[in-house]
């Protein structure tokens, strides 16, 4: 039959279809996989570097979580509906990583006109991008979400500080336009709080069980859904049904199937790409938000023993066909190095006829479905997930399919899913960088010199951009030599 290797979740109806991947079978690894899965949901420690539980599967079923974890999930929704939006009709949102990314590939999908506000977000330091969304809004019809654990996140806190000017240029106090999103207790509690300064509007929950990159059915993307007017509820229950799901035993599990695809398709070593075609606008960013739940989680140095072990899956794409005129020439003829996701949407609404008897529509299918068969042709390992429409059910469900696969996927090669030693080691390297920044500029001479003379035990290298930026910023003079070694630098006059 030709449905053989083909799973759906009954509620969503959400299909996944394994026919065109190598083929895979239960094994006592993946009964362990699953059997670590249960003992996380009950609330084992999961993340023994920080000694904490990992719950976000509760966010969707505060049933299943300790009492006290569940009761604060309930509450939280409560706080959220009680939230005032008043005239607002512009939501912004101020996160980073997983407090920007699950938003926005939930607008992406979900906003539509006549939504009683927007989403914008502020998710980066870049001077230039914050001008642009800070300038494109009207402060006093503008919500402020600012989602971050502890407030001490520099981007967040950097955005903060920038929208906080805004409001001041305006005339208005930032205050009375904003909310925060974080751990109670939290310095960013504290300050919502109007523990040294006014009050804000609100402030909602994060704890410490729920990781960014698996926060979106949480407060980071629940607040903004339902301040858009977005179904909230129906992404909750999309997920919850993916979440029973994806408890089963191996023969009617997607999660399991995937993630045991994923792991013979890369021999075990992340050596497959997965490449995550959706043949929707609606999931452009889809892609984009894999990226980060499944490299932040998956690509780790060492596995739970401390050995080494260089694991990880690569993630990118676009959206079909767009990709069809991009990379997927090299997808299907170059390196074999691929593993292609296609998501398939049945119905995309209103369909827009192009002649010949045939639409838009069917165009993309075709395109699809053309794109299917020449991989197949090649040898080229496909799946396809097919979700009926885009709409905050189908979003709920493709979330926690793909938060399943990565937790088991992480089980099956022994690293744990739920740190991010590599991030923790860039935030520390900014911080010297910063350091010697500030280091740098206190040093500058009247008299210009290289890079080299001012180095101070820096890398001559990094001194060098370090004084580009300074002068840049008009904080330095720069005199241009014939090569960046003979540049040479010193203090503005006056």
């Amino acid at each position: 039959m030709f449905d053989d290797r083909v799973l759906i979740e009954p509620i969503t109806g959400l299909l996944l279809d394994l026919s065109q991947s190598p083929a895979v079978a239960d094994s006592p690894a993946m009964k362990a996989a699953l059997a670590a899965m249960a003992a996380l949901e009950a609330g084992a420690i999961a993340n023994p570097d920080e000694g904490r539980q990992v719950g976000h599967y509760w966010l969707r079923s505060p049933a299943l979580a300790p009492p006290e974890a569940g009761a604060a999930v309930v509450d939280s929704w409560a706080q959220m509906e009680a939230l005032d939006r008043g005239d607002h009709d512009t939501v912004l949102l101020i996160g980073i990583g997983g407090s920007a990314l699950g938003p926005q590939m939930v607008a992406a999908a979900l906003a539509q006109a006549g939504d009683p506000a927007r989403l914008l977000c502020l998710d980066n330091t870049d001077p230039e991008g914050l001008r642009a969304i800070l300038g494109s809004i009207e402060p006093t019809r503008t919500l402020c979400l600012v989602a971050s654990k502890s407030g001490s996140t520099p981007e967040t806190r950097n955005g903060m500080l920038a929208a906080v000017a805004r409001y001041a240029e305006a005339g208005c106090r930032f205050e009375d336009h904003a909310v925060a999103i974080t751990v109670p207790g939290s310095a960013l509690h504290r300050l919502s709080q109007g523990q040294g300064g006014p009050p804000w509007r609100g402030a909602l929950p994060l704890w410490d069980w729920v990781g960014g990159r698996t926060s979106v059915t949480g407060m980071v993307g629940l607040a903004p859904m339902a301040l858009c007017g977005w179904d909230w509820r129906g992404l909750l229950a999309g997920a919850a049904a993916m979440d029973a799901a994806t408890r089963g035993p191996w023969e009617s599990n997607p999660a399991a199937a995937l993630a045991a695809t994923w792991l013979v398709s890369g021999e075990g070593r992340g050596d497959k790409a997965l490449v995550i075609e959706p043949y929707s606008d609606r999931l452009s960013l889809f892609g984009r938000y894999l990226q980060q739940l499944i490299m932040e989680s998956l690509g780790k140095e060492r596995d739970r023993q401390g050995q080494t072990v260089l694991q990880g899956l690569t993630v990118y794409g676009n959206k079909g066909s767009t990709d069809q005129h991009a990379f997927l020439q090299q997808v299907r003829d170059g390196r074999a190095d691929t593993l292609v996701h296609f998501i398939d949407v049945v119905d995309h609404g209103a369909d827009l006829p192009v002649g010949g008897g045939l639409s838009a529509g069917d165009y993309l299918l075709g395109f699809l479905l053309g794109t299917e068969a020449a991989l197949q042709s090649n040898g080229r390992p496909s799946l396809r997930i097919q979700v009926p429409a885009v709409h905050a059910r189908t979003l709920g469900a493709l979330v926690a399919l793909f938060e399943r696969a990565v937790g088991l996927y992480a089980e099956l090669i022994n690293v744990n899913a739920y740190d991010q030693p590599g991030v923790e080691a860039g935030k520390k390297a900014a911080t010297l960088a910063l350091q010697a920044l500030l280091a740098l500029e206190r040093r500058l001479p009247a008299e210009p010199a290289t890079a080299a003379d001012l180095a101070a035990g820096l890398p001559d290298a990094l001194a060098w951009r370090l004084l580009v930026h300074l002068a840049a910023t008009g904080r330095a003079v720069r005199l241009a030599g014939p090569r960046p070694a003979l540049d040479r630098f010193a203090a503005p006059p006056g």
